[in-house]
């Protein structure tokens, strides 16, 4: 049983009420009164409370989380009490969350159910564990509260993003992926195989008109193709210490995790096969390609343990593994992380030897921050700005170490562009992209070289 506020503020006026009788003989009568009613509305609010079972709570959620995402809640409250009660609804979530919000007030009618929902935002995989739920029920009279502890512990898994892929999928169908905000791809040329012939409608392209079956039905007529299949398609991770950088809580390797899922989830409804490749300082997972409806949970299973690793990493063994495993040419989307020009130049070896028998599209990342801060102008304010604004909102006066900082982070962002440059001079396909973005950029990109024939 607990005490709440409104029991203290009552019983505080009546013993100021009793204590003023020592001056006042009629209001000690009167405080006698009010403690006589106190207690009898106390021991009403107790029984009310205690003489039932009186409410049921039960916690609803996947037993798997998606890593990334926004993963829903839901707590069922139930009352079988014949009036209507207050609740306090906390809920032991994982306490790698450091949640300390989780906790709901709610109204429940006369034998009433209510549903609460709440979302939780994993950013590590792993497995974490729920407690139990404590609800504190009040009357309206709402002196003291009844505490019930519902639910059982539980745990769930959390794996790489699956809920992050499903939308890509309506939209990967019809080539559409420009739709969820990403930049829009040109689209050349025709599909390689042709599928059939059907009467022209407004938007076909002219290209595709058929003027012999055209001049037999004395009708436009066009072909019909679609997209070559059976193509493959290497997810391939770099595990290594470069891949341990954070960004809005998780690792770059999880966020390549998740857009290496979302990319093979959309080539395998394109009919490509997908495969899997890890590596650090030595070769670590292979999945070979393909495009089963169980393939997909081979590869949640494969990257769920991935970690990475303090070592640098070495592309010999890549190359070595490669060479052994992969000997249809395929694409090879690499998701690794270059600081520098130098650090590219020194694996640029090893990614031509690849770009030789395969298609290679190096993927890696730019720092939104540094980006955003090299594109602030440096300067002092003008003597118009000094005589119109206030002195609080002015620009604060560069510094020689301000310029100092602006200058290296523009050094950085030109050698991003100078890797990607120096990429494509020797025949290798790079993109640059924010982790935010780089599942819609990733599956954009292989979308782009599907339809350019590249693979």
């Amino acid at each position: 049983m607990y005490l709440k506020t409104r029991f203290y503020i009552v019983a505080t006026i009546i013993i100021l009420m009793t204590a003023a009788g020592h001056f006042v003989p009629m209001l000690f009568t009167v405080g006698k009164g009010m403690l006589g009613v106190f207690l009898l509305t106390l021991l009403a609010d107790i029984v009310l409370l205690w003489h039932r079972r009186g409410l049921y709570a039960s916690r609803l959620c996947s037993d798997r989380f998606s890593n990334g995402d926004d993963n829903d809640v839901r707590i069922r409250l139930e009352s079988s009490y014949p009036f209507t009660v207050e609740t306090e609804v906390i809920d032991e979530a994982p306490h790698i969350f450091q949640r300390r919000d989780i906790s709901y007030a709610a109204t429940l009618r006369p034998r009433e159910g209510k549903t609460l929902r709440y979302t939780l935002h994993p950013v590590r995989r792993g497995v974490y564990g729920f407690g139990r739920i404590r609800v504190f029920v009040s009357t309206r009279i709402g002196l003291v509260q009844r505490r019930f502890t519902q639910g059982e512990p539980k745990d769930v898994t959390v794996y790489p993003s699956f809920l992050h892929f499903r939308q890509y999928e309506l939209l990967a169908i019809s080539d559409n992926l420009t739709e969820t905000g990403a930049k829009r791809i040109r689209r050349p040329g025709n599909h390689t195989e042709f599928e059939h012939i059907q009467e022209y409608v407004p938007g076909d392209d002219f290209r595709t008109i058929n003027w012999k079956a055209s001049a037999r039905r004395h009708q436009l007529m066009v072909n019909v193709y679609q997209d070559e299949r059976s193509q493959r398609v290497y997810s391939v991770i770099d595990k290594g210490r470069v891949m341990q950088q954070a960004f809005k809580g998780m690792t770059l390797l999880d966020y390549s995790i998740n857009a290496a899922l979302a990319l093979s989830f959309v080539a395998m409804r394109k009919m490509d096969n997908a495969g899997l490749i890890t590596f650090d300082q030595h070769f670590d997972a292979f999945v070979p390609a393909d495009h089963r409806p169980s393939h997909m949970q081979t590869l949640h299973e494969s990257l769920y343990a991935q970690q990475t690793t303090f070592g640098e990493t070495d592309f010999t063994a890549l190359c070595t593994a490669v060479s052994r495993h992969v000997s249809r040419r395929s694409l090879l989307v690499l998701f690794t992380s270059f600081a520098t020009l130098t650090a590219m130049q020194r694996q640029l070896p090893y990614l031509r030897q690849l770009a030789q028998r395969h298609c290679l599209l190096v993927v890696f990342f730019e720092d939104d921050d540094l980006r955003a801060f090299a594109a602030t102008p440096l300067g002092r304010p003008s003597a118009d700005d000094r005589h119109h604004q206030p002195e609080d909102q002015l620009p604060h006066r560069v510094t020689t170490e301000d310029y100092y900082q602006h200058t290296i982070a523009e050094k950085f962002e030109y050698e991003k562009r100078l890797i990607v440059s120096t990429l494509k001079q020797n025949g290798i396909y790079a993109l640059l992209t924010s982790p935010s973005r780089l599942s819609v950029a990733v599956i954009n990109k292989y979308l782009e070289l599907k339809q350019r024939h590249v693979i």
